[in-house]
């Protein structure tokens, strides 16, 4: 199976899921019980059998059985079910290999097998509750009911950035302070809103614009973000005042319960007050191959996962063009 192109129309809500299986031993009974999991189409290269796989000389994790040779592209294979510590049956011959490429990388973990793909609308995603998390710890980003199974959308972002620490966000001090050193003028504060279904990330995101000098409003997911602008658009027309003197940036994730960020920026520029707000999506799905889809929904620019120092300064450097500035 091949994914070459994404036939969903941008801002829709929708999403597309492969829908894959892991056999997982309980090591208490012995016993094998079937796993269901997804991940987006669009994080998904291609689906192949189980190639001939070359041991690394330093491995990172056990869960990093070695690496193969994709048409001249030396992939890591990542034994998926040892991540989530289930402890896959012995692979057999129709076990099942997913490349994906995320995060300007190109992975792949080995699952029991594919089932079929499913095209659905966010608003069938429900988050993660707080026992599921603490139970996957927090490799669970959603959750689709079907009659006969539950489904879990994993955070596979997470599961690159455990066994690789050098993709986590991070922030140097000296940059942030010379990134802080072009903050626009005209106003003492400047206020951003965010929206991140990850905890962590959205923390992260929050702390370090506001060590930039932003007030920083917080929301899981698109729905709640709209919610919250329109909200700030009704008080600003209340008071007769202009929005951005209650928001200036909105920085949004791409993949979201509930509606997307695709979604969100559609309807943030197809607002009349609203779409004077620029927008940065910000998302493990910014590559070469999919920033169209950002494009025609009109995001002001789209950074890619974990370039938290480029979303900072480029969320200085749209308001100061918004507001007629040169930095």
């Amino acid at each position: 199976m091949s994914q070459t192109n994404i036939l969903l129309e941008s801002g829709t809500n929708e999403l597309e899921l492969v829908e894959f299986f892991i056999d997982e031993k309980d090591p208490s009974s012995g016993k094998t019980y079937r796993g269901f999991y997804g991940v987006n189409v669009a994080k998904v290269l291609e689906i192949i059998r189980m190639p001939v796989v070359t041991q690394l000389p330093e491995i990172p994790h056990p869960s990093v059985l070695g690496a193969f040779n994709l048409r001249s592209r030396i992939i890591p294979l990542i034994d998926l079910a040892l991540w989530l510590g289930k402890g896959m049956s012995t692979p057999r011959q129709d076990t099942k290999v997913i490349v994906s490429e995320f995060n300007r990388m190109t992975s792949a973990f080995m699952v029991s097998g594919v089932n079929r793909i499913h095209r659905l609308s966010w608003t069938q995603v429900e988050p993660p509750g707080r026992h599921l998390n603490e139970y996957s710890g927090s490799s669970v980003t959603g959750v689709v009911r079907f009659d006969d199974r539950i489904l879990l959308i994993l955070d596979m972002e997470k599961i690159l950035a455990d066994l690789n620490p050098g993709l986590a966000m991070r922030f140097g001090e000296a940059e942030l302070t010379d990134i802080g050193k072009k903050k626009p003028v005209k106003k003492e504060h400047y206020r951003a809103l965010i929206t991140d279904d990850s905890t962590s990330i959205r923390r992260m995101i929050g702390s370090m614009l506001e060590k930039a000098g932003f007030e920083v409003t917080q929301t899981i997911n698109g729905q709640e973000a709209w919610d919250s602008l329109c909200a700030l658009r009704d008080r600003a027309a209340q008071a007769n005042v202009p929005v951005t003197d209650f928001v200036d940036i909105v920085v949004s994730d791409i993949e979201m319960p509930v509606m997307d960020g695709h979604n969100l920026t559609r309807r943030i520029k197809d607002d009349p007050t609203l779409k004077q707000l620029p927008v940065i999506l910000f998302s493990s799905l910014i590559t070469d191959r999919l920033r169209h889809k950002g494009e025609s929904v009109g995001a002001d620019d789209q950074v890619s996962k974990p370039d938290i120092a480029t979303l900072t300064r480029r969320a200085f450097e749209l308001i100061a063009e918004r507001q007629g500035i040169t930095l």
